[in-house]
């Protein structure tokens, strides 16, 4: 039987909602193995035991004591630190915020306590969500391969959920901070439909790119999690008021119906062989399945996206960052000072002609979406990259824009995706790809998603 600390999600709310298991066991089945193991993988900020065992004694408490049992009922999940919550430091991966303490959670906080999850720890990320972690910082090491990449910026979020620290987690995505992770740790990873998932109370990137979105060891995990995470928020004006899906209802074993578009050209350019591979064989599998696979061609305003994705970035963020910047940059690491720069030195005009690129592009890619049900691309133009070239692509803008091709212009249009495993590769690193949806097209994603899965199944792991 698989260790209690794989186990999934789904089934270890089943088990404490028998009896069978406490929510007190589970989280010290958690706490003990981040004992064991973060002082090599450095995957949280902050770990949050006093508050983890108090909130799963109370949980035991009111099971005992008959009280309706909710959907995350004592499940430890990990939440990334730009996340607010209320009397917990919130560092978002920088120094100019290390003592800084919210007065509130923020509302997926909130709306994880809500549904009875454990909040197990803070994971740790870049410097202020962006490419690279601050100097001051250990950064989490991947449990696939220490020497290779954890992706960015959700990096500590896929180390723990990857190395079995907790159940699930929440990470961010504003350039493919969801999905790089998720790609470089073998997690699904779902992007929301922006606006599917509240931002507030969550430190922005850029908030016109930013998404909120789980990162879970199944599809089935990641369709509970997103189910308790989206909705309306009226403290977040840009959250859609469309009614929330039953996400775990969407899961499926056969694909018949479903059209799949693939564009050879933008899936191949200067893309890895071994990532090319594991695309055709992911169609070969959807295909299978029942699914029908047809050529499309991206808008032609992808590349101008790509290009221009710092200075959107770089914009918004300097806005984000303006009570610490420049007055406190000395406390800044360079690769996050380089964007704000970036930013501070872009013209209006710059910023609104990528606003009418960005309007063009969602367009075009409606269109297209209206004539398949999804898009199958790669996450990354490579597998997970040794770590010292992947330090200095991040540093250089033209390296990050081509890194980027696959992610960022979903984020500019607000399509959600969801990151698939796809096995390991002979070095043992994980292969991945990802499918897009149309807006609001998550239960499609997670029906694909969930086919796929049960068709190849994933039961490695990478530490026992």
């Amino acid at each position: 039987m698989t260790e209690l600390h794989y186990q999934s999600l789904h089934g270890v709310a089943g088990r404490i909602k028998s009896g069978e298991l406490t929510a007190s066991r589970v989280t010290q089945t958690c706490l003990e193995r981040i004992r064991r193991l973060e002082p090599e993988l450095h995957s949280f900020a902050r770990v949050l035991e006093d508050e983890a065992l108090a909130a799963a004694e109370r949980l035991d408490r009111e099971r005992q004591e008959g009280k309706p049992l909710r959907g995350l009922h004592g499940v430890p999940i990990a939440v990334k630190d730009l996340l607010y919550t209320r009397g917990i430091p919130t560092a978002s991966g920088t120094r100019v915020m290390k003592d800084f303490v919210p007065d509130h959670d923020a509302t997926v906080v909130t709306r994880l306590k809500e549904a009875g999850a454990v909040i197990i720890g803070k994971t740790q990320l870049t410097e202020g969500a962006f490419g690279a972690h601050h100097p001051d910082i250990e950064a989490p090491r991947n449990p696939w391969n220490p020497g290779h990449w954890t992706g960015v910026s959700s990096s500590g979020s896929g180390v723990a959920v990857a190395a079995g620290l907790a159940y699930g987690a929440l990470g961010s995505d504003t350039g493919g901070s969801i999905r790089f992770p998720s790609a470089s740790c073998a997690l699904v990873g779902i992007k929301p439909t922006y606006g599917r998932v509240s931002r507030f109370g969550a430190f922005p990137l850029a908030e016109s790119l930013d998404h909120i979105g789980p990162m879970t060891r199944s599809v089935e995990d990641a369709a509970i999690l997103l189910e308790v995470l989206a909705g309306q928020d009226s403290r977040d004006p840009t959250t859609l008021a469309d009614a929330v899906p039953h996400y775990q209802a969407m899961l499926a074993e056969r694909l018949s119906g479903i059209v799949v578009g693939v564009d050879w050209d933008y899936v191949s350019r200067g893309v890895e062989e071994t990532v090319i591979e594991t695309v055709r064989d992911a169609l070969t599998v959807l295909e299978g399945l029942g699914a029908d696979v047809r050529d499309v061609r991206m808008p032609s305003s992808t590349e101008r996206l790509v290009q221009g994705w710092s200075i959107t970035c770089g914009v918004e963020c300097a806005r984000a960052h303006r009570a610490y910047y420049p007055a406190r940059k000395r406390e800044y690491g360079p690769v996050l000072a380089s964007l704000i720069e970036t930013g501070l030195s872009s013209t209006a005009a710059d910023y609104a002609a990528l606003e009418a690129v960005r309007k063009e592009f969602r367009s075009e890619l409606d269109t297209l979406l209206e004539t398949v049900d999804v898009m199958i691309a790669p996450c990354m133009p490579v597998l997970p990259p040794p770590l010292e070239v992947i330090e200095s692509q991040v540093a250089d803008e033209d390296d990050r824009a081509e890194f980027i091709t696959f992610t960022a212009p979903f984020d500019y249009s607000g399509h959600p995706s969801i990151t698939l495993p796809a096995g390991l590769c002979s070095e043992r690193l994980p292969k991945s790809f990802q499918l897009i949806g149309r807006r609001l097209g998550e239960p499609t994603l997670i029906r694909a998603g969930s086919a796929y899965e049960r068709a190849v199944g994933f039961a490695e792991q990478p530490i026992p």
